[in-house]
């Protein structure tokens, strides 16, 4: 399925289907809200809560739990029926977006109300090749490593990644996409493994990366005392 981009949303009427649940976005006049549905201790849903930070864009943010008798109310599944988050509703739910990606590239067109575009076209392919190693190998080698693989493997993989950094941000001065999309599981194997360095795992780069993050309020907002991995 190709991403969705801002043109797909201002079309008179386009169809999007994703897990089965098929959803019409229209131009219609309607009350320009913006509502993110997340649990803050899921990585995938920390991303796009990044993104909104970023872009300034004015947002209501409403916390579901997804396990126990108090899980995925009924209102949600009708959002999203495969009970996933999370999910961005715009325009008083006249466009709904139920994946993380998907709400990455809506954030990043300049598509959410009120919000700033995120990153600019010059650094279009160091974000997909970013974001591409992120979803790729950096999750799947980082599950692989805490519970019992390799550290080696993963090590070896962030040394890689580590040389793309352009600092301050991983494709320079600007926060874009590959930020928001790589900090929720690069902090997390900070916490398990780290602190990532220089000198004990050849990472320097990104360990100036994630204290620049660390100390932007964007970025900050969505750290959780309590949070899950990814799986």
């Amino acid at each position: 399925m190709r991403s969705l981009t801002s043109s797909d949303v201002i079309a008179l009427t386009t169809i999007f289907t994703i897990q089965g649940s098929i959803h019409a976005f229209s131009r219609m006049a309607g009350p320009s809200t913006t509502q993110f549905v997340t649990n803050k201790m899921c990585p995938f849903a920390q991303k796009a809560w990044i993104a909104l930070e970023v872009v300034n864009a004015p947002y209501e943010l409403k916390e579901i739990s997804l396990y126990g008798v108090n899980g995925k109310p009924d209102w949600f599944l009708k959002m999203n029926p495969a009970g996933t988050v999370p999910v961005l509703s715009c325009n008083g739910g006249i466009v709904v977006v139920p994946d993380s990606e998907l709400i990455l590239n809506y954030i990043a067109d300049g598509a959410v109300e009120g919000g700033s575009q995120l990153q600019s076209p010059s650094s279009e392919e160091a974000v997909k090749k970013w974001r591409k190693d992120i979803s790729d190998r950096v999750i799947p080698i980082g599950k692989e490593a805490v519970l019992g693989g390799s550290r080696d493997k993963l090590f070896s993989i962030l040394q890689e990644v580590d040389k793309n950094v352009q600092l301050p941000y991983l494709c320079g001065d600007q926060i874009t996409t590959a930020d928001c999309a790589a900090f929720p599981f690069l902090w997390r194997l900070d916490q398990e493994f780290g602190p990532l360095t220089q000198g004990d795992h050849g990472c320097g780069n990104l360990r100036s990366w994630l204290d620049q993050c660390d100390s932007t309020s964007s970025f900050k907002k969505t750290v959780q005392t309590n949070w899950w991995w990814w799986w």
